[in-house]
């Protein structure tokens, strides 16, 4: 059993209904022990498109990392998301930001998430719920990787962690 840490995102139909499904999805998958808050956050790389919804949520599992990315791109195809280019807008974006202190480097999957170190709407959920977490490669806690982070704004608390069960 280890811990996954999942970022979640979202910005195109009903983003907070579409997250809502993806979190009770991910709970089949194991057991959810953590939901961050749900944040507002502007757009990465491609910036010509709506504003995304960001959550980070921790999940034990018996899953290996590659099962679990697996199950990931099932659901987002099930919840509409439909691949056309990097940082292109989306129904759902699923990504295992951390494994336990896994480290991976296939074709399909990076553990540590490449660019964790770099994104507040990764670093801001992650800190609330796991702020004491190490990244397994730089050896830093996710909170003072946030407060390293050059400009963090562009990030707003959109609802709180009650939104994963909340009903719409």
């Amino acid at each position: 059993m280890a811990t996954a840490y999942i970022g979640l995102g979202a910005n195109l139909g009903d983003r907070a209904a579409t997250l809502r499904e993806a979190a009770q999805r991910l709970g089949t998958l194991g057991r959810i022990t953590a939901v961050s808050s749900l944040y507002e956050t502007e757009p990465v790389g491609f910036r010509e498109q709506p504003p995304f919804l960001n959550a980070v949520i921790a999940l034990e599992t018996d899953l290996s990392p590659t099962e679990l990315f697996g199950e990931f791109i099932a659901i987002e195809q099930d919840l509409g998301r439909v691949r056309t280019f990097r940082n292109a807008p989306r129904t759902l974006d699923l990504d295992v930001l951390l494994m336990g202190d896994r480290i991976l480097d296939t074709p399909d999957l990076t553990l540590p998430h490449p660019r964790m170190h770099e994104r507040a709407f990764v670093l801001a959920p992650l800190a609330e719920i796991a702020p004491g977490v190490r990244h397994p490669v730089l050896g830093v806690s996710a909170a003072d990787l946030f407060m390293a982070l050059p400009d963090p704004s562009g990030i707003k608390v959109w609802a709180p962690p009650g939104w994963a069960t909340d009903s719409p």
